[in-house]
C-alpha cells in the first residue's frame, strides 16, 4: 500500500516534541495526517496504544474513523464499534474516543497512551487537554506525545494560542518548563493534493466573512473581535531575520518600569521602511541593571527613544532615570506621549500598501525573533471609554507595544537628547535642575 503525503505532513509526523500542533487553515491536511500518523505508529511500535479524540463522537465518526477505514488494511486491522476501538494484528491499538463535557475526561482515568491525537484542538476546553495530556504515560520505552491539529477559533483558541503559537518561533521547538512544544503552521496551499483535485476551494474560502475568512483561509490565530490593531497581519508583518546593511539608520526604543524593559532595536532603510530586528523583554531590574542589560545586547543605536517620565526624578536617587540610562551610554531622547496619536500614527505604519513594484507591503514590519512584541500587539483592544485609545489592561500586554509607539512618536528623530554638556538652562528646560 503507498500512501502519498504532503510535505508538512511529513513535517508533523517526524516531529520530535512531546506536544505537537498542527494548526492553521482549513484543507492542510491536518486530519489525514493524524490517521495516516497513528498508522505508522501502530505498525512501528508493535503493542502501542493510541486515543484520536474529538468533542463528540459522531465528529469523530464523521473524519478520522471514516478515514481509518478507508485507508488502513484490513488485513492487519479491525475495527470494533462496541467498544470504538481498532486493532492491529501486531497488538497495537487505536482507541477512538470523546469528550463532549470536561467531566467525559475522567473515562481515560486509569488509562495509559503512548499518544492522543486531539483532532480540533481549539474544540476543547484547557482542563480536557491537560487531563489527557496527563493520560500520555507508560513504561514500554515507545515515545510518548501529545499530537494535535485543528484550525484557529472556537471556544479554546485563547489557551491554544497561547500555549503553541505565542511561545516562539514556528517549525522551532521550543522547552516550556519540562515540556518541548512545537507549531507547524498549515496552509491550504501545503496540500497539493486538494488544489489539484478542487482547485475551487480556495475561491470558497474567499467568499467567507472577513475573520472566518482570515482564519480559515490563512490559518491566523491573531483574530478577535474588539481587536484594535485590525491591520495585523502575520504573513506581512512577521519576517525572518536577515543581515541588516551597515548603511541603514538604526534606532531603539523602550518602555521601562520596574515590572518590565522591554527594549527594541529598529533599522529604517533608504525607502523609510522600519524593521524590528531585536528585542530585550526583562523584569524586575532596576534603572541601573536596565541599562546594563541594554548595553550587554550590544549594537546600541545613536538615538534610544523614551517616555516622558523617564525625566522625572526619582526618590530614591534624586535623578532622574534618563540621567542613569544616558551615564551607562545611552543616549536618550525624549518623545512624545500622546497616546491616541501615538497609536493612530503605529496604524498607518502597519496598514499595508502597495509599493513601487506593485508588492502590497506595510511599513514596518518585525523579525519572527521578537517573540513579545508579535504576541502582545495584534493582542491589544480598544479601550472602553476611549475607543481611539488601546485598553490599559492587561497590562502585560501594554509594554512592547509602548515601545514601538514611541519610536512611531520619535522618528525620524524629532525630540529632546539628553548629553550631559547641556548647558544649566537646557537642563532647567527639561525639568533636571542642577
Amino acid at each position: 500500500m503507498e500512501l502519498k503525503i504532503t510535505k508538512k505532513q511529513h513535517e508533523f509526523m517526524e516531529a520530535q516534541a512531546d506536544e505537537v500542533l498542527f494548526g492553521g487553515a482549513a484543507g492542510g491536511g491536518k486530519s489525514m495526517a493524524q490517521v495516516i500518523d497513528a498508522l505508522v505508529f501502530a505498525i512501528e511500535y508493535p503493542g502501542s496504544r493510541q486515543l484520536l479524540v474529538r468533542r463528540t463522537f459522531p465528529e469523530i465518526e464523521k473524519s478520522l474513523l471514516r478515514m481509518a477505514l478507508s485507508i488502513y488494511p484490513r488485513s492487519i486491522f479491525t475495527y470494533h464499534s462496541a467498544t470504538h476501538a481498532g486493532h492491529f494484528t501486531n497488538g497495537s491499538i487505536i482507541d477512538f474516543g470523546h469528550c463532549h463535557t470536561d467531566d467525559d475526561v475522567y473515562k481515560y482515568q486509569s488509562m495509559e497512551f503512548d499518544v492522543v491525537r486531539a483532532d480540533e484542538l481549539t474544540h476543547f476546553t484547557e482542563h480536557m487537554y491537560l487531563y489527557l495530556l496527563s493520560r500520555v504515560r507508560g513504561t514500554n520505552g515507545y515515545p510518548k506525545m501529545m499530537k494535535c491539529s485543528t484550525n484557529p477559533g472556537g471556544i479554546g483558541h485563547s489557551w491554544v494560542k497561547k500555549r503553541f503559537i505565542d511561545i516562539g518561533e514556528p517549525n522551532k521547538v521550543h522547552e516550556i518548563g519540562d515540556s518541548k512544544r512545537l507549531f507547524l503552521p498549515a496552509r491550504v496551499y501545503d496540500n497539493t493534493f486538494l488544489m489539484e483535485s478542487d482547485p475551487k476551494y480556495v475561491k470558497r474560502l474567499e467568499n467567507l466573512p472577513k475573520n472566518e475568512r482570515k482564519a480559515l483561509l490563512k490559518g491566523d490565530w491573531d483574530i478577535f473581535d474588539g481587536q484594535f490593531f485590525s491591520e495585523w497581519d502575520r504573513d506581512l508583518h512577521v519576517v525572518k531575520p536577515f543581515k541588516i546593511p551597515d548603511e541603514w539608520d538604526k534606532y531603539f526604543a523602550m518602555d521601562y518600569g520596574l515590572d518590565m524593559l522591554a527594549g527594541y532595536w529598529i533599522a529604517m532603510d533608504g525607502a523609510g521602511n522600519a524593521y524590528v530586528y531585536r528585542e530585550i523583554y526583562k523584569s524586575n531590574l532596576i534603572i541601573s541593571e536596565a541599562a546594563e542589560a541594554v548595553c550587554r545586547a550590544g549594537d546600541i543605536p545613536p538615538v534610544c527613544f523614551a517616555p516622558p517620565d523617564l525625566w522625572n526624578r526619582r526618590q530614591d536617587t534624586g535623578k532622574p532615570a534618563a540621567r542613569i540610562f544616558a551615564e551607562s551610554g545611552l543616549n536618550i531622547v525624549r518623545v512624545n506621549n500622546n497616546r491616541v496619536q501615538g497609536w493612530l500614527d503605529l496604524k498607518e505604519w502597519l496598514r499595508p500598501k502597495l509599493n513601487e513594484f506593485g508588492e502590497l507591503k506595510p511599513r514596518l514590519r518585525i523579525f519572527e525573533n521578537c517573540t513579545n512584541l508579535i504576541r502582545a500587539l495584534p493582542s491589544l483592544t480598544h479601550d472602553k471609554v476611549n475607543p481611539n485609545d488601546v485598553a490599559r489592561t492587561p497590562h502585560e500586554l501594554t509594554h512592547a507595544p509602548d515601545a514601538l509607539r514611541y519610536f512611531v512618536s520619535g522618528c525620524p528623530g524629532w525630540g529632546e537628547v539628553f548629553e550631559d554638556e547641556y548647558d544649566r538652562e537646557v537642563e532647567a528646560f527639561l525639568g533636571f535642575g542642577m
